[in-house]
């Protein structure tokens, strides 16, 4: 076989070492310098003056602000796009219709049209002198420069993240065990709360995760939308450059910490979900096929002519 190395000058099948040690060098040196070497230097920053001046970064009422406008964002946005992204799954890997590519391609499009160009579109639809306006200032709504505006951006950049992790994971479980769930009389209701969603939850949580990092640390949409009102419509991102401009260095690298924290927690949950959705992949196919049975041993030793030790309880 030439796969196995011999004494007879084989070369064993694979790359060379010095290529996958190449590699691999190649690979931390790039996380050393895109990753590791900013998350170095944010630390260094906001501890040049001492831990007090990092604390007090965040007594200000503009950072109190800005930490509860981001938090109520995100609050609102990833509610909305868990039912939006379960409801498309479900219509996309359930159902067959006119128009499901196309609707596919737009659940895509946050993803192609650049944040900035989304916000503008809202300014477009909301402004003053947008389509609707003037219809919003005659019954005194505000959306642009407003909580509505900021939150309207952010459910628009983030509600692709749950659709793309629930509508792969649906299609390749089928629809049989609903089918099932129908046929013995469950409710619509029943089926999701009982059949669908403990299936798909480890992806449902996947994609909250995202949703909800992406929704902290959005900058381009907000900052369209927002109008940058110190205090009022500033989210945490938004409130980082306005201490960067203002040379405030120390105050800026300490809130911008404490994204560079949420994204590391959202690093450690992203990894959790994952591991624990693969170790509920193997359970289940340990398992076995839905619908098998393991007989007991009192029941195996009558069964006689049953060799495989699996009876299979076939569902209409």
């Amino acid at each position: 076989m030439r796969g196995k190395s011999s004494g007879s000058g084989i070369r064993p099948l694979g790359e060379p070492r010095w290529v996958r040690w190449s590699l691999i060098g190649f690979t931390v040196l790039a996380l050393g310098l895109l990753l590791l070497l900013p998350l170095a230097s944010i630390a260094s920053e906001a501890l040049a003056k001492g831990w007090r001046a990092y604390l007090d970064s965040f007594s200000d009422p503009a950072a109190g602000s800005a930490v509860r406008l981001t938090l109520l964002t995100a609050a609102i946005a990833v509610p909305a796009n868990l039912a939006f992204g379960l409801c498309a799954a479900w219509a996309i890997a359930r159902f067959d219709f006119r128009g499901k590519s196309l609707l596919t391609a737009l659940i895509d499009l946050p993803l192609a049209v650049s944040p900035v160009v989304s916000g503008l579109v809202y300014v477009l639809l909301f402004g003053l002198q947008g389509w609707l306006g003037p219809f919003l200032a005659r019954h005194d709504i505000e959306i642009i420069f407003a909580v509505p505006g900021i939150v309207l951006a952010t459910i628009f950049v983030t509600f692709p993240y749950v659709a793309r992790e629930l509508i792969p994971v649906m299609e390749e479980q089928g629809r049989e065990q609903e089918q099932v769930a129908r046929l013995l009389g469950a409710s619509g209701w029943q089926i999701l709360w009982r059949v669908t969603l403990p299936r798909v939850k480890w992806a449902l949580l996947h994609g909250a995760v995202l949703c909800n990092a992406r929704a902290m640390g959005e900058f381009g949409a907000v900052s369209v939308v927002s109008g940058h009102i110190r205090g009022k419509t500033n989210t945490l991102p938004l409130h980082v450059e306005i201490l960067y401009n203002e040379y405030n260095t120390v105050a800026a690298f300490s809130v911008a910490s404490s994204l560079a924290l949420l994204a590391l927690v959202t690093l450690a949950l992203k990894t959790w979900v994952e591991r624990r959705a693969e170790r509920a992949e193997e359970e289940a196919q340990r398992i076995g096929p839905p619908g098998s049975v393991e007989p007991s041993p009192r029941a195996g030793a009558g069964a006689g002519a049953a060799d495989s030790g699996v009876i299979y309880a076939h569902h209409p």
